[in-house]
This record gives structure tokens, sequence and C-alpha cells, in this order.
């Protein structure tokens, strides 16, 4: 499993958060990489900024969509955002309707001092990132 940050400019955006925001966004890239890990489906993954966010894609076409990691805006929360133009949220909600709080149709609101249900958030990454696979 990757561990080191490797594109210089995502490690940039890491060393910019606060250290409980950093920390929190270190524990999803973490989750990231072992959906990775327990799913060879995946292959391997990009991991890139895209709107100035740190983001995760399948390297290989057609497997999943980008899953985007930050801060929400203004807030002390943190957010995993899928594109808004897939039914992804739709597919949390109906699996997580009270597990987690949503933002539209783009993502899912964490909230720095919550225990992270890993389970329920490696299920919405792997759903993502096989995106395509599955539709």
């Amino acid at each position: 499993m990757q561990t080191k940050i490797k594109n210089p400019a995502v490690l940039a955006v890491f060393e910019g958060y606060s250290e409980e925001i950093r920390a929190r966004l270190m524990h999803l890239r973490r989750l990231v990489f072992e959906v990775v890990a327990e799913n060879p489906t995946i292959g391997d993954i990009e991991e890139t900024l895209k709107w100035g966010q740190i983001s995760y894609l399948p390297v290989k076409r057609k497997i999943g969509t980008t899953i985007r990691i930050d801060r929400v805006k203004n807030t002390e929360q943190f957010a995993l955002y899928v594109p808004c133009s897939t039914n992804l949220l739709d597919s949390y909600r109906s699996i997580f309707a009270d597990t987690f709080e949503y933002e539209d149709d783009r993502a899912i609101i964490l909230n720095p001092q919550d225990d992270l249900p890993d389970d329920a958030i490696k299920h919405c990454i792997e759903l993502a990132l096989t995106y395509h696979l599955k539709r």
C-alpha cells in the first residue's frame, strides 16, 4: 500500500491544512489506498490535484470516477467529494441514510470531532473507484 505522497503539489496542499484537518484527510487517504489494495479490479490510481483539491482516480479508463478530499470552505468540516454528474450520492444516501451528512449531489460531509465510520467510507470510496464497471 502506498504511503508516501509522490506528487509535490499534493504534498504542498496537505501541508497547507491545519494539523487536525491534515490528520483527518490523511486518514481518508489511507482508506482510499486500502480500498485499492483490497480490490485489484481498480488497478493503479493517480494521486493528483483537480480544482485545487487532492484527488484520486483509477489510471485505467472506464473503471471508476474521481474522488476528491478537502476541507469544506469556511468551516472546520472536511469532505469526500464525487462528481455531481454521477448518481453516487443517491447510492450513498440509500445505503447510509443516517450515517453521513450530505451536500447536494457532490459530497459526504464529515466532522473532525466524530469517529469516522471507516467501513462505510471505504464502501463509498469503492463505489466511486468502480463506478463505470457497475453502470
